[in-house]
């Protein structure tokens, strides 16, 4: 596993040096779903600082098993409004935020625990049915609404491109994405930051690098393929 992330941190600093960027402003998500906590006892010991999981009962189950562990938790899977008491005591970030129904719960409840959560709006820059996320042209209406709301705290956006052979086919959506961000920017907004761009996973992270990712989720290529 060392070699492993010894090879994925030194492609992420190529990509970031070759669009001109410093690699210390990109960061490794290891999405950790399914792995069993044996091995993310030695992803720890292999340098893996931050983990992003999709169900909050296992993550529930990891979070206690490696709770004496200096780690940061990230939620990246659909997160239904009911399990939001749960993500507010886990999650440092959560990345899926696609509703002002889901963000007024965990407001709510991170309002209850006296924190404020860190959140990412995850849009659905390729209009897919199929996946989560707000539409393009709703985000800056949810943004706006979200941003009155005081126990989140918006850092950004994720999204996650349609499936492709050929990494370079994604590139138009992680520029997209940026360009939304660049968008949002400009409107000054109170109270929301767009420093973080979560996406590229690990058969096209590079492009994102080099569309301006800061977060790349990446699994299969650390962890293996998932039984």
């Amino acid at each position: 596993m060392k070699d492993r992330l010894k090879s994925i941190h030194s492609r992420i600093k190529t990509a970031a040096l070759v669009s001109g960027r410093n690699p210390a402003d990109v960061r490794l998500i290891a999405v950790s779903k399914t792995v069993p906590v044996e091995k993310l006892e030695k992803a720890i010991e292999s340098g893996v600082a931050v983990f992003g999981e999709n169900y909050i009962q296992e993550s529930r189950e990891k979070f206690n098993a490696l709770y004496a562990h200096p780690i940061s938790w990230h939620f990246i899977g659909h997160l239904q409004s009911n399990k939001a008491k749960y993500a507010v005591k886990m999650f440092d970030l959560i990345h899926s935020v696609d509703s002002l129904k889901l963000s007024r719960e965990l407001d709510k409840q991170a309002g209850k625990i006296d924190k404020v959560q860190p959140v990412l709006v995850q849009v659905n820059i390729s209009e897919e049915s199929s996946k989560s996320g707000v539409l393009l042209d709703d985000t800056v209406h949810l943004v706006t609404e979200m941003s009155r709301l005081t126990h989140i705290a918006i850092k950004g956006l994720m999204t996650m491109p349609p499936y492709f052979n050929a990494p370079e086919k994604a590139r138009p959506f992680f520029r997209n994405l940026r360009h939304l961000r660049d968008h949002l920017l400009s409107l000054e907004i109170p109270d929301v930051c767009m420093t973080e761009l979560s996406m590229g996973m690990t058969g096209d992270f590079e492009v994102a690098i080099q569309e301006g990712a800061t977060l790349v989720r990446i699994g299969t290529a650390i962890f293996g393929e998932r039984v």
